[in-house]
């Protein structure tokens, strides 16, 4: 089932055909792809191509992302198959997968963290500000391999809307998945995005 329309992202930056590489953006809960589209001036690369797709009603999935990922079907299928309909408009552009990213902040940082260890390959890297995956710490997943993608785990350390347990359990999870995790957690409960996070996201840009 399609909830969420794959069909009509912002498309932003260089076009597809002549970018560097590519950077998928996934907005919050509540947000949209206007707001989230902000980030892009931390990047500083106007040769990069960005698609910044929206939810349907402005939300990924319908229960907080502790819940069994089973509870947030059917949505939380199709926001999985909207960004593999990005990714796979961006290869067929000419982009290997390895220059292509994928950012989300909150429900989209959980989203694009869940997709990339469903759609496990080598990623330009993988950005989740304030987010973690998707469900109990005590879901079962097989083991892949995200062959040393770099992943940025940012989070405040006292967060309202992500336990600090399950950004910890993230990251073991992913390092145990063969990527490259830089975990940041700031003191205090702003639920945002930090400035060391924008360094790292910049950074990583301009590789």
């Amino acid at each position: 089932m399609q909830l969420h329309d794959a069909s009509h992202p912002l498309r932003l930056g260089a076009p597809l055909s002549s970018a560097r590489g590519v950077i998928i953006l996934l907005h919050g809960r509540g947000s949209s792809a206007n707001e989230i589209s902000g980030l892009i001036r931390a990047f500083g690369a106007a040769d990069l191509a960005y698609l910044v797709p929206e939810a349907a009603h402005r939300t990924w999935y319908p229960h907080r992302f502790l819940a069994p990922p089973a509870h947030n079907e059917p949505w939380l299928s199709s926001a999985i198959a909207l960004i593999d309909t990005l990714v796979a408009e961006a290869h067929a552009a000419g982009h290997p997968h390895e220059r292509i990213a994928l950012v989300g902040f909150s429900q989209g940082a959980c989203l694009s963290l869940e997709y990339a260890v469903r759609h496990p390959r080598r990623y330009a890297f993988i950005g989740g500000l304030s987010g973690a995956l998707i469900g109990p710490t005590d879901v079962i997943r097989e083991t892949t391999d995200l062959l040393r993608t770099p992943v940025l785990l940012g989070c405040a350390e006292h967060d309202a809307h992500i336990p600090l347990e399950h950004v910890e359990h993230t990251a073991e999870a992913l390092t145990a998945f063969n990527a490259e995790v830089s975990k940041h957690i700031f003191p205090g409960s702003a639920h945002t995005v930090f400035q060391e996070e924008l360094t790292w996201l910049r950074d990583h840009a301009a590789r």
